[in-house]
């Protein structure tokens, strides 16, 4: 591991926090010492009050603030002395905890100060670095784990035995830190738990922290223990259909919808294949403050229920054991590894499916490197139980409130590049959805560059352009439970007299079959939506409206109405419904350049804002408009209708 201390950076960092934040950032960027939202860094800084008093404080990692984005404002400051005096208390609950460093916090809205903030008013150095280096875990959960952090640090590091976070800790280290630390000591591993390092300045704290962790790698090196990987695996062949129907079982055992995310990489199947999967998959986490995003442990195969049976036994045994009462939550998994699909995490986000299977890829490191030293230990499960069911961690899904409406579903959007499309994409994105985002043009495929936006260029009227970006859209979250058929074309107006057959089928080819094609491919997905299937065509006023010049595009919109009509009647057995809004004059598309909108309010006799208006409602109708209310024809407004259509044109003579 080498060091990315550069002067020429640091520099950027202004302000007595700015070296601070620039070695937290430098520990956030490597996904081998921490992970979203781990570790967490402080400084002890010498500051006046308003009085002209000069206090020590203590400025430390606020909750909820990732090392890798951190800011100033992510940074709380605590009053030094008296936090570093609770330390000395005989106990402290974690409520008793919560509430003394709130209110000994030095600037109102700062964030809560991390739950091991005492553990680092305690240390005598000015920076203090936290990380969860997966090398140094590797080591620790090896056999004879102590032994041999021992042997790599010698006096360098102070040991400390596993202890859960918060007051315990705090107060074991403030009496054995002084104890075991001498002059040569710079740093201090927690077993089965992370490593810290510390210094007079950011700069040699951080650095430090490269060295005791580039330590613990070349051990491994010595040993043989680096480079493990898993057998060549057998090759994946799972359907996508396969994926859906495991996507539905978990969500329906959880009780709301879950995003799935497959990794089938030779890493994920090789591990998943092993014949000793289960000896090493279920023992734990690689460190228990994995379990809040993982559960204790991945479900092996896809017996949702079986694995649902074991979860109540784990909850059973050690809840029993526990102080207080405690609320089981939801006995879904969160990790599956399968023979056939390799890995898939689950999560009530794209986000949160991500991150778990972030995690279990570095989990998948330390298990095999600890497994070469001789064996992979985990940490008895009534510590992950105590984690996850932590009061402090319960408080914050109590404190989250109900999440956005399709939280966990999945929706399509087609023509997503631009105009009602694009909005769409906004819209659902909005209420929560994960979003799959076609277009035929490559630009959407860096649009959004989100972990809840996937964009895929994609010709809707090649049946194996749709059968890829399907297999791609399930691969990436698990099925689709919504969707919106918007791409289409205008052709130049002709009277039907001069027509010419390519631009009628043109018309029809994009209109009508590209959306038939990918209904038929999406239909299985959306039978399997935990919700129920969602279907939003996106039509025009020219259905029931049409004008002069427009035959093709009337036509072609007129026969993916009655497709719509005919599928509302064929698939509301399988609980899918289907809605058509036909919006008029979207003057925000592609379609409507500036000198279209001249030439047709001329036509009217009209100015351009006339024109725009020229409804019965005097409104102009915006891309978002047809957006929102696309996106609330597939919530619960409209839970009870099906074959809607719907016009979004501010009222139109014609129509009316």
């Amino acid at each position: 591991m080498k060091s990315l201390w550069r002067d020429d950076e640091v520099a950027q960092y202004g302000g007595p926090l700015g070296p601070r934040v620039y070695t937290s950032r430098l520990l956030g960027r490597d996904k081998s010492l921490v992970l979203h939202g781990g570790g967490n860094t402080s400084v002890k800084l010498r500051e006046k009050n308003l009085f002209g008093e000069e206090e020590d404080v203590l400025h430390v990692k606020g909750s909820g603030w990732d090392l890798e984005t951190i800011e100033a404002a992510g940074f709380t400051p605590v009053t030094l002395g008296y936090v570093r005096r609770l330390a000395h208390l005989p106990s402290l609950s974690d409520p008793q905890m919560v509430n003394e460093l709130n209110t000994h916090t030095l600037r109102a809205g700062a964030p809560s100060p991390s739950v091991e903030t005492i553990l680092h008013a305690i240390l005598p150095h000015p920076y203090v670095d936290h990380t969860h280096a997966d090398a140094v875990l590797s080591v620790s959960n090896a056999p004879d784990g102590e032994k041999r952090v021992r042997e790599i640090y010698g006096h360098r590091v102070v040991v400390i035995p596993y202890i859960m976070a918060g007051f315990d800790l705090a107060a074991y280290c403030a009496r054995e830190f002084p104890r075991q630390a001498g002059k040569y000591t710079i740093g201090m591993v927690l077993l089965s738990h992370g490593i810290f390092s510390f210094g007079k300045d950011a700069r040699e704290s951080y650095e430090r922290m490269i060295e005791l962790v580039s330590a613990a790698e070349e051990y491994l090196q010595r040993k043989k223990a680096w480079h493990v990987d898993p057998p060549p695996p057998r090759p994946s062949t799972v359907k996508r259909d396969e994926i859906a129907q495991l996507r539905r079982a978990i969500s329906d055992q959880a009780g709301f919808p879950l995003v799935l995310r497959v990794n089938d990489s030779p890493k994920f199947l090789g591990f998943a294949q092993r014949a000793d999967v289960e000896r090493l998959s279920q023992q734990g986490p690689a460190t228990p403050d994995h379990v809040i995003r993982t559960k204790p442990f991945p479900m092996l195969g896809r017996n949702v229920a079986g694995y649902a049976r074991r979860y109540c036994e784990y909850f059973d045994r050690h809840g029993a054991q526990a102080k207080e009462k405690k609320t089981m939550l939801d006995v879904a998994p969160r990790m599956v590894l399968d023979p056939a699909l390799g890995f898939v995490a689950a999560g009530r986000t794209a986000r949160d499916a991500a991150i778990v299977e972030e995690l279990y890829e570095h989990t998948i490191d330390v298990i095999l490197r600890a497994e070469a030293l001789g064996g992979w230990r985990a940490l008895e499960q009534r510590h992950t139980f105590d984690i996850e069911y932590w009061d402090l961690e319960q408080a914050k899904l109590r404190k989250a409130g109900s999440p956005p409406p399709f939280t966990g579903e999945v929706t399509l959007v087609t023509g997503a590049a631009s105009g009602i499309g694009k909005a769409c994409v906004e819209s659902f994105l909005k209420r929560g959805a994960a979003v799959v985002a076609l277009d035929r043009n490559p630009a959407i495929e860096s649009l959004w560059k989100r972990p809840e936006v996937l964009g895929i260029t994609c010709d809707l009227t090649d049946a194996k352009a749709i059968d890829a970006a399907l297999d791609a859209a399930v691969k990436h979250y698990g099925g689709v439970d919504m969707l919106v058929l918007n791409a289409g074309i205008f052709p130049s107006s002709q009277p039907i007299a001069a027509i010419a057959l390519e631009s009628w089928r043109s018309a029809m080819t994009v209109n009508v079959e590209a959306n038939l094609l990918l209904m038929q491919a999406c239909h299985p997905l959306l039978k399997l939506a935990p919700r129920g299937g969602r279907v939003v065509v996106i039509g025009s006023k020219n259905v029931p409206a049409p004008g002069p010049g427009a035959a093709a595009y009337s036509a072609s919109k007129a026969a993916l109405n009655q497709l719509a009509r005919v599928a509302a009647l064929e698939w509301a057995k399988d609980g899918i419904r289907i809605n058509t809004l036909h919006p008029n004059q979207v003057f925000d598309t592609a379609l409507w350049t500036d000198e279209v909108l001249a030439a047709r309010a001329k036509a009217y006799n009209m100015s351009v804002e006339q024109y725009k208006k020229n409804n019965l409602l005097r409104t102009e109708v915006s891309s978002k408009d047809v957006a929102e209310l696309a996106a609330e024809m597939c919530g619960p407004l409209f839970a009870k209708t099906t074959a809607a259509q719907v016009p979004v044109d501010g009222g139109n003579e014609r129509v009316v």
